[in-house]
């Protein structure tokens, strides 16, 4: 897909995947509606961007139903003035480096509810404004295929959202709409806490900068590649992980008494 004057929908959009990701868009020539739930923030990011007049943002929590009212509304709006979306990225997401046994059940239900059941909500209401040819992008990580100590519910939630986007780009096979996938390694935004930034040194696991996702978003739209995973040896490990789970789990063991002490470090 070509992306110069596409209306593009990006959601979790001032966070610094976010954000890079819209600058990369802008740059191609791409309208954005950003959608997110920091007004200033979603402000100060038009002001940065090629052509601001261009976009919108809309503030919003799309973890409760009157946010994706909005959202719906507001597409619904693009429509009648015959701005149709071309492109959803659902990339809002969150976590927390703890045990399981740590974590209260609000704190569970938040993660499972933005990182998954806000973009099967999203794409479903998609498929009654998206313009056809249109393209979803979920934006996963690696821990979803790879199960990793400390983010178990991160990892269930980008697991599924992996299946889903595979699933819905079956079930809309030749309809118009491609669903894809995009798995980033440890990238360094805020959602990292300066702990686990220091854990991800001291056990040697690369970053990548937002801009690196960003470039690759671009990629994923413009050639609609279905699924994609970034780094080395990241991408490796994900592969193995499917076919010979023991090797990938002795690895993560010498890996284990750096990681209890960084995550009983983080729950002080």
């Amino acid at each position: 897909m070509q992306l110069k004057d596409k209306y593009v929908l990006l959601t979790g959009a001032s966070g610094g995947i976010g954000q890079a990701i819209a600058l990369s868009l802008a740059k191609k020539g791409a309208k954005l509606l950003l959608v997110a739930r920091h007004a200033d923030r979603l402000k100060a990011l038009i002001d940065t961007l090629p052509n601001p007049s261009e976009h919108q943002y809309l503030c919003a929590d799309l973890t409760t139903p009157e946010g994706m009212t909005l959202l719906r509304n507001k597409s619904i709006e693009y429509l009648q003035h015959n701005n149709k979306f071309s492109v959803v990225i659902n990339n809002a997401g969150t976590n927390q480096f703890r045990f399981l046994a740590q974590r209260d059940q609000a704190s569970i239900q938040h993660e499972i509810e933005l990182n998954l059941t806000t973009p099967i909500l999203v794409t479903q209401s998609a498929l009654t404004w998206l313009e056809r040819p249109g393209i979803i992008l979920n934006i996963g990580s690696t821990f979803g295929s790879i199960g990793y100590p400390g983010y178990s519910t991160y990892c269930a939630s980008k697991a599924g959202l992996h299946r889903f986007s595979e699933a819905m780009d079956r079930e809309l096979d030749g309809a118009g709409i491609r669903v894809l996938y995009l798995a980033p390694r440890a990238t360094n935004t805020e959602l990292n806490s300066q702990l686990v930034t220091q854990m991800n040194q001291t056990l040697g696991n690369r970053c990548d900068k937002p801009q690196v996702v960003a470039n690759h978003v671009v990629k994923m739209l413009t050639k609609e590649i279905s699924a994609k995973w970034i780094g080395w040896p990241e991408k490796l490990f994900a592969r193995i992980n499917q076919l010979l789970p023991n090797l990938v789990t002795n690895s993560i063991r010498k890996q284990q008494e750096t990681i209890h002490r960084f995550i009983k470090q983080a729950e002080k």
